[in-house]
């Protein structure tokens, strides 16, 4: 038997609709219901999820703040990579394995890694949590790293899982 609606359950409804509205492009009655209607259903049938795990806010909009950080510093970099008349690149292939605890965001954060300009996510191995990166400057090798780190940090915190959220 399922338990009774909780405010997380209608503000996963109310934005799994907002996002059905959103990926229509129009705001209206139809578009609406139907988000709603296929809301509901997702929801309730824990379509995607085993039921466990949560969202926490602010550590959400940590995640979101550091991924549009390096889209805007990644996209300045390779736009004056691009209008130098020097080619300083000495491109890559740089394997970064993550912690066991990771592997649960492991789509994220190569979406993540992936979007921002520079940086490109060419394998992943999901069965050892290794990450296959293309990078432009190979003596950024560790800081690439390091930050591939914070950001599965960042998204554990964020999107905890059934162990990570009783530890916490």
């Amino acid at each position: 038997m399922r338990r009774p609606r909780t405010i997380r359950d209608l503000t996963m409804v109310t934005a799994l609709a907002a996002t059905w509205v959103g990926l229509w492009g129009s705001f209206s009655a139809a578009n609406v219901l139907g988000g709603l209607v296929l809301a509901v259903l997702v929801s309730g049938l824990g379509v995607g999820t085993s039921g466990r795990g949560g969202i926490r806010p602010i550590p959400l909009m940590r995640l979101l703040w550091r991924v549009l950080l390096d889209l805007v510093t990644s996209t300045l970099s390779v736009a004056v990579e691009i209008a130098t008349p020097t080619d300083r690149t000495e491109e890559a292939i740089v394997a970064v394995p993550l912690p066991v605890e990771s592997r649960q965001h492991f789509l994220l954060l190569i979406v993540a890694i992936t979007l921002t300009p520079g940086t490109a996510v060419v394998d992943a191995d999901p069965d050892t949590g290794t990450l296959y990166l293309h990078l432009l400057h190979v003596d950024r090798r560790m800081a690439v790293e390091t930050h591939v780190h914070e950001l599965a940090r960042l998204a554990r915190a964020a999107l905890p899982t059934d162990a990570e959220r009783s530890i916490a």
